[in-house]
């Protein structure tokens, strides 16, 4: 290894807003301190920025077209990067990226080895949300992320079940797994309150079909039936916000709804509810719930993805199986109705929150420690 440290180009989809939010900036700050890096990615701006660490690029137009078009041009992106940072690793945040490093690669006609990292189930992206054109694409996306992921020099899990999926594309499991540093300061600002007596169920996350709020609906009419004191608070936008004003018309007495709330409102929202639910089908960690357990909540969730990483049933909550709306039913009435079984879910959950609390420099140490790896296995 040389006497610098590594230079890393990191290549992803996500966008991006100058100058970063103060979480976010710690990360990429501790980052720093190990790792000379440049971010490839977007931004909602109006325009590219092109300088310093972070180039980002606006989305194109029209906007039903800006994932596809974004992907297009990105080999080209990358390969001018390439060419001029002259990065020792590139990091994709997900198969297709990769795919797009691969080819960006051949045209600058470099081997920088490749990390291909696997935040959840890429063929859910194309199916369970997004419009119609990114889902017209999914065939294609899963062979190429399989053929990413077989060719990539090393990977990057977030979980056991995202280590599973690409154990399944290229037969060994993932380089490294450990999860993205993410700012829960919030949630451990103030010491963790009793469950409360009134029975709450608080759903956070996308409003889309994988989250399963279809699912959560029609459930929740059966349970607030069952139990008429029990309140449902949902929080998040998407493309199934018709069936929660539904569901609130019909029931104004036992939803509540949000479309957005800051966490510190998420963690007081935490505060007040007996516990969340979160009857996802795919998820590849689910931060939401290790929220829910620095605020010392149980969760009642689908057993399924990352959740199986988090959450022993009857333990730290209670696992349904997938797409099971009466198995949903019954564990919402269970625990909104049992005080005890509520506190001893939250307690257990509590403790686990130790297991899964991540820091800007262990999350920046484990990063670098899989830089150096891909470095001796694939010296330039």
């Amino acid at each position: 290894m040389p006497d610098r440290n590594p230079r890393v180009l990191f290549v992803g989809r996500g966008r991006y807003t100058l100058p970063l939010p103060g979480w976010l900036a710690k990360k990429w700050d501790a980052i720093e301190e190990v790792i000379d890096y440049r971010v490839l990615g977007a931004t909602e701006a109006g325009g590219g920025m092109g300088e310093g660490r972070f180039h980002l690029y606006p989305p194109a137009r029209p906007r039903a077209l800006s994932g596809v078009l974004f992907q297009l041009r990105l080999p080209l992106l990358i390969s001018r990067q390439i060419r001029e940072f002259e990065p020792d690793v590139v990091v994709a945040a997900d198969p297709l990226i990769g795919a797009s490093v691969m080819l960006a690669r051949s045209l600058a006609r470099s081997r920088t080895p490749l990390i291909i990292e696997v935040h959840g189930d890429w063929r859910t992206f194309t199916r369970s949300y997004g419009s119609p054109v990114r889902q017209a694409f999914s065939g294609l996306v899963d062979r190429v992320s399989v053929y990413a992921l077989r060719h990539a020099d090393e990977t990057r899990a977030l979980s056991g079940f995202t280590s599973g999926l690409i154990e399944g594309a290229r037969g060994e499991p993932a380089t490294m797994t450990f999860a993205t540093y993410s700012d829960l300061s919030a949630f451990v600002a103030e010491p963790v309150t009793p469950v409360p007596a009134r029975p709450v169920a608080l759903f956070v996350g996308m409003l889309e079909e994988y989250k399963n709020i279809d699912g959560l609906a029609r459930a929740w009419r059966r349970v607030a039936a069952a139990l008429p004191d029990a309140t449902l608070v949902i929080v998040g936008k998407g493309s199934r916000r018709q069936v929660v004003d539904d569901v609130l018309r019909d029931l104004p007495r036992q939803v509540e709804y949000h479309p957005q709330l800051l966490p510190a409102e998420v963690a007081r929202k935490l505060d007040e509810a007996t516990v969340l639910v979160l009857p996802s089908w795919p998820e590849g960690l689910g931060r939401v719930v290790i929220e829910s357990f620095a605020r010392g909540r149980g969760v009642v969730a689908t057993a399924a993805g990352g959740i199986l990483d988090l959450v022993e049933d009857d333990v730290e909550g209670l696992l349904i199986p997938r797409a099971d709306t009466d198995a949903l039913v019954e564990a919402l009435i269970r625990v909104l109705s049992d005080h005890h079984l509520a506190m001893r879910l939250g307690k257990a959950a509590h403790a686990r929150y130790a297991d899964w609390h991540s820091t800007p420099d262990s999350f920046a140490r484990q990063m670098r420690d899989l830089v150096d790896l891909t470095l001796a296995r694939h010296p330039r």
